[in-house]
Formats: structure tokens, C-alpha cells, sequence
């Protein structure tokens, strides 16, 4: 399977509501490595690295099942692997 990496903006209700906890703890479910962090716009930004199918799910696991989050938009930039080794929330 090929590893491919995507440049996330979530748009809509996710900051206040643990949407990068809920990120992180899926990532790592899934195998997926990169980041998240909060945009002082109200957005969510997010690179996720891994097998295409399970950033594919991800992305529709923080589009669609936050239980707390309204997920507006997303818009996705697929990009060059960088080599990330583990997931994490940045500040």
C-alpha cells in the first residue's frame, strides 16, 4: 500500500471542543503519524502521513464522528511523504 501525506484545514465549530485530542487518539489508532494544532482563524490544521486508506479514514472520522465538533469543510493538499514518526499535538 502506499503511504501518502495530506495537508488538512478542518473549517467550522472544532477548536473548544477536543477535536485535537480526538485527532491524535485516532491517528494513533490507526497508524497514521503527523500533527494537529489549532489556528488563531477558528480552524484546524493537520498533516496526516500513512497508508492512503487510513488517512482517507481519518479524515472522515474528524469530519464526520467527533461527537462535539460541526465540521463545516475541510480542505485537503496532498503533498510529498516528509517522514513523520509518530503523531502529535502541536502548540
Amino acid at each position: 500500500m502506499s503511504r501518502i501525506n495530506a495537508h488538512v484545514f478542518f473549517h467550522g465549530r472544532v477548536q473548544g471542543v477536543f477535536f485535537r485530542a480526538f485527532t491524535e487518539e485516532n491517528a494513533k489508532k490507526l497508524g497514521v503519524t503527523g500533527w494537529v494544532r489549532n489556528l488563531p482563524d477558528g480552524c484546524v490544521e493537520a498533516v496526516f502521513e500513512g497508508d492512503e486508506k487510513d488517512v482517507e479514514e481519518l479524515i472522515r472520522r474528524c469530519r464526520y464522528e467527533h461527537p462535539n465538533a460541526r465540521v463545516d469543510g475541510v480542505d485537503i493538499e496532498y503533498g510529498d511523504v516528509e517522514g513523520y514518526t509518530d503523531f502529535r499535538i502541536r502548540y
